[in-house]
């Protein structure tokens, strides 16, 4: 069986959008609470930290260089440097209560970014998308909390979690990538984790990190689950693939909201893992603008 190991000697606070450069050989993450992105460079162990004004929920690679940033009031272009060059648009939720969290690109280029409603009252959060000429479109509502966003293969499909919910769905879409009404993919129960992060497989399977359940599991196209992989840590965050083969799974997890206690026992909390896996993983799409 293929070995769990740390990516290397590194502990975030809170570790997501872990997302891999295949023409830099590197891979890249955001720690939205210290308001980072990190790029690790696997050939030559280089890392290094670009910090932001704000917490990056999520962000994704240019095709013209630099990223697009989601923070907590806005959305930006960014340089390579990680320097704010244009603004987008603003947070379409109220900020004060709503951060940006989860997001990535579609097969168009199109990126997408989901909020997390704080108050956890009722689901006040979004998921937001950004067209290819920078226009913002809310697609969609009623969301706690945005998460596990991936596309089939095939382009029929968006995935995504709600994870206070404990629920993952899936949304056809048209011709065009626009989404029609979602449908329940699977629900999760006590003791089974929540879904977080995301990513899909060339053979259709949709892999989440588990949140609160010590381990990351594949799902089939129909939900079933088929694998899971157990973890020395309580809280992955989200996955995504990577490596020459993108044959290599990265773990992103976090140690937030934990006790001494807890995090004496289980020091790798905020750890980045690797996993070599037997099936490849599809590449991320890079934003692109018109």
């Amino acid at each position: 069986m293929a070995e769990l190991q740390k990516l290397f000697d590194y502990t975030g606070h809170l570790p997501e959008c872990p997302t891999w450069s295949e023409a830099e050989q590197a891979l890249y993450w955001a720690d939205i609470l210290e308001g980072e992105i990190h790029r690790y460079h696997l050939a030559s162990g280089e890392h290094r930290v670009l910090s932001f004004p704000e917490e990056v929920g999520c962000f994704a690679l240019r095709e013209k260089g630099g990223f697009i940033v989601a923070m907590r009031n806005a959305i930006w272009l960014t340089d390579s440097h990680g320097l704010l060059r244009q603004k987008v648009c603003d947070n379409p939720s109220n900020p004060q209560l709503a951060r940006f969290n989860d997001g990535g690109t579609d097969h168009r280029g199109r990126f997408y970014a989901g909020t997390f409603w704080g108050p956890g009252d009722y689901n006040g959060a979004l998921l937001l998308r950004v067209d290819n000429d920078l226009t913002p479109k809310v697609v969609q509502c009623d969301i706690h909390g945005a998460n596990g966003l991936a596309f089939s293969q095939d382009q029929q499909w968006m995935f995504t979690s709600d994870t206070p919910n404990g629920v993952i769905y899936r949304t056809p879409l048209d011709e065009q990538g626009e989404p029609g009404r979602r449908e329940v993919f699977r629900r999760f129960t006590t003791g089974e984790g929540i879904p977080d992060g995301a990513a899909m497989d060339v053979e259709g399977c949709y892999w989440s990190a588990m949140f609160d359940g010590w381990r990351v599991a594949r799902f089939s196209p129909q939900g079933e689950q088929l694998a899971e992989y157990r973890l020395p840590v309580r809280c992955p965050t989200m996955v995504c693939f990577g490596g020459d083969d993108m044959k290599t799974l990265f773990i992103t997890t976090t140690r937030e909201n934990m006790e001494e206690k807890e995090l004496a026992r289980y020091p790798l909390s905020g750890a980045i893992f690797t996993l070599p896996v037997n099936v490849a993983g599809m590449k991320k799409p890079l934003f692109k603008e018109c």
